[in-house]
């Protein structure tokens, strides 16, 4: 028999529908999840077929994110509009064909600017995904649904890398984007059969200054970072331009939030205490979540010549460290404070990349595999947490303009650190091996000592001078990677003290 829902008159979705529908949703939000740390896998080996430098190739990860930094705020408009059936029909759509443009790539910049096509395409998939998830199940039920649709965003992270890595290395890396197209396409038949058209609802505005003003500051200020170290910075007018710019237009956007009736993004809700401190710690987050997972490919395949397959396993088993922490906060972390597993889980991050930066040139699969699962770890205990604390004083009309600032701000403190990290091992690689080819001299005793005893080095002939060139280029470039993970350490643990200030009712 056939039930109604009174206040839209539609018929009701029967328990299978609901979880068919549940499954297609936790599908979409999975297909997403893998397309954030897919190619990260592969970006050494990118970086050999398009010739490009190690600054350059971040922008195939910095780019995406900022895409979807930008764009996901414009979900709500976007579904009051054209409502959520279209809208995830054209992201799905969208997206699953901008990964297949991102496997026929010839050149760098068609793969930037198809990755920046992929990331604003799919930016609406996981709020629109969430929202339907809270809008289809009955209170009593949502807990549990959730629960389900976050292992989409748990097991991405795991699969992705995994196989990925496997298909780049048998195959090619256009591999690990034409692998999304099937999952994309299974997706695609789910959303058609299984979601369904909502009753209109009434159109909201979309404050058209502030949203260019937003993007154009965020564009410019990432655009600054990722070429600063190859430009020297402001010496170069690009860079001075795209400072002034971002400068500007940042400004631009904050009066015109402050004077607008309806602003992009409602200043009200900076007024909330823990939704400002929630912010500055997503921000952190953000700044520690994928910077390790960009670092270490390369770190290993051009110092130690790991595999992509190999490579692929290390960024899984990380995935399931975030795995456990979310089991552990699923079963027993709604009776801990949320302070105190946020505080847990960014020491974990610091103790990780502490660890991390005491490595050296002959590091071990095994120091990458448990300093990588505890960042996994720490990263599945903040979450929960910090979702909490940053929505725990706002209404629920706020909830939906909250959740896109905070995703904004994670988001961007993604791009953004990933450009920092890479500037640091650039910059101080290129200082330590100014400062260790000072000793590659014959008035080196201990080289000399050395070279007479043992035959290791020699400077004798061109080869020779090659081979030991290699070697301190080898040491110097691992010294910037140490020094990178230095900063993510010190970053992880200087957010600790500031989580106690979130206020927590009794």
């Amino acid at each position: 028999m056939t039930t109604y829902d009174p206040t839209t008159g539609m018929a009701k979705a029967t328990a299978f529908e609901n979880g068919v529908l549940l499954l297609t949703l936790t599908l979409v939000t999975m297909l997403y999840a893998m397309s954030v740390t897919i190619a990260n896998v592969s970006l050494p080996q990118i970086k050999g077929a398009l010739s490009a430098t190690t600054d350059q190739i971040a922008l195939i990860v910095t780019f995406n994110i900022i895409a979807t930094a930008v764009a996901t705020p414009m979900t709500g408009w976007l579904t009051a509009r054209f409502g959520r059936r279209h809208v995830m029909i054209w992201s799905v759509g969208g997206f699953t064909f901008a990964s297949f443009l991102c496997g026929t790539a010839t050149s760098l910049e068609e793969l930037v600017f198809y990755r920046f096509l992929q990331g604003a395409l799919g930016a609406p998939l996981v709020p629109l995904s969430q929202a339907i998830v809270v809008d289809s199940f009955p209170k009593e039920k949502i807990g549990s649904a959730t629960a389900i649709y976050g292992m989409g965003v748990v097991l991405g992270p795991i699969l992705a890398p995994t196989i990925g890595g496997y298909l780049s290395e048998t195959y090619s890396w256009r591999w690990v984007f034409f692998m999304i197209v099937p999952c994309g396409m299974i997706s695609m038949v789910g959303v058609l059969a299984f979601i369904k058209r909502r009753a209109s609802r009434p159109t909201t505005h979309l404050d058209w200054v502030g949203f260019i003003a937003l993007a154009l500051a965020i564009a410019s200020f990432q655009f600054m970072l990722d070429r600063g170290q190859r430009l020297d910075w402001f010496d170069n007018w690009q860079i001075v331009v795209c400072c002034w710019l971002a400068i500007l237009a940042f400004y631009v956007f904050v009066s015109h939030s402050l004077t607008s009736d309806r602003p992009f993004l409602n200043p009200h809700l900076l007024s909330k205490r823990n939704y400002v401190l929630g912010l500055m710690f997503a921000f952190v987050f953000g700044l520690l979540n994928f910077t390790p997972i960009t670092l270490l490919p390369s770190l290993l395949q051009t110092l130690q010549g790991y595999p992509d397959s190999i490579v692929g396993v290390i960024l899984g088993i990380r995935g399931t460290g975030t795995l456990l922490g979310f089991t552990i906060m699923f079963l027993g972390g709604s009776k801990i404070d949320p302070r105190l597993t946020m505080f847990a889980g960014f020491m974990l991050q610091g103790i990780s990349g502490w660890y991390m930066a005491q490595l050296n040139i002959n590091l071990t699969m095994f120091d990458v595999l448990w300093t990588s699962w505890l960042q996994g770890l720490g990263v599945g205990l903040i979450w929960v947490p910090l979702s909490i604390v940053t929505f725990s004083q706002l209404d629920d009309t706020e909830t939906a303009e909250g959740a896109s600032v905070f995703h904004l701000m994670r988001n961007f403190g993604s791009s953004v650190f990933i450009s920092i990290s890479i500037a640091i091992m650039i910059r101080t690689g290129q200082m330590s091996y100014a400062e260790l080819a000072e000793n590659a001299t014959p008035l080196n005793q201990g080289l000399v000592f050395q070279d007479s005893l043992f035959s290791i080095w020699s400077l004798d002939s061109a080869q020779t001078l090659a081979a030991l060139s290699g070697e301190i280029g080898r040491q110097a470039i691992m010294i910037g990677y140490l020094n990178a993970f230095y900063a993510f350490s010190i970053t992880a643990f200087a957010v600790c003290p500031f989580l106690f200030l979130a206020k927590i009712k009794k």
